[in-house]
């Protein structure tokens, strides 16, 4: 079972989530493009919720910020965005409200973490077994895993 595959607790939550006082102290510009902050509203309680998750695709031109739902099978936040869109992204100093996002399917999930490991074999090698993932991509059951990542890709919302 990997570290993941439940929500974190303790002294682990608190560190993970330390990066959110960052962004309500407005510097988040200090993460870059690694980390977004993303407020949501609660799927039960309607009540505002925050969360600071890392980047693995984060494209300038678009722009666009991809995201994966790592901590739990099927964390809180992820099934809040499926139940009503995301109140604000922030990410490096950028902020959008009310921004649109989109939930990658299979492939496009796999080609993204494809890319990321790439991009940073060396954080990938720590990360990989913390995730429950081969480190290489050469594994056979590297794309069933990477299919089954819950991936979601931000944009700021298109004016008018």
């Amino acid at each position: 079972m990997a570290l993941t595959d439940r929500k974190p607790r303790g002294a682990l939550r608190v560190l993970l989530r330390a990066p959110i006082w960052l962004y309500r102290a407005r510097l988040g510009a200090l993460a870059g493009h690694r980390l977004l902050y993303l407020a949501h509203r609660g799927r039960r309680t309607g009540a505002r919720r925050e969360v600071v998750v890392e980047v693995v695709r984060y494209r300038p031109d678009v722009p666009e910020a991809v995201v994966v739902a790592a901590w739990g099978k099927n964390p809180d936040w992820y099934r809040n965005l499926r139940a009503a869109p995301a109140l604000e992204v922030r990410i490096g100093a950028q902020r959008w409200t009310r921004p649109e996002h989109r939930f990658l399917d299979g492939e496009e999930a796999h080609a993204v973490l494809l890319d990321y490991q790439r991009a940073h074999p060396h954080a990938w090698k720590r990360i990989a077994p913390v995730l429950g993932f081969p480190v290489d991509p050469a594994d056979p059951s590297w794309p069933e895993r990477a299919r089954a990542v819950r991936a979601i890709a931000f944009t700021p919302r298109a004016e008018g």
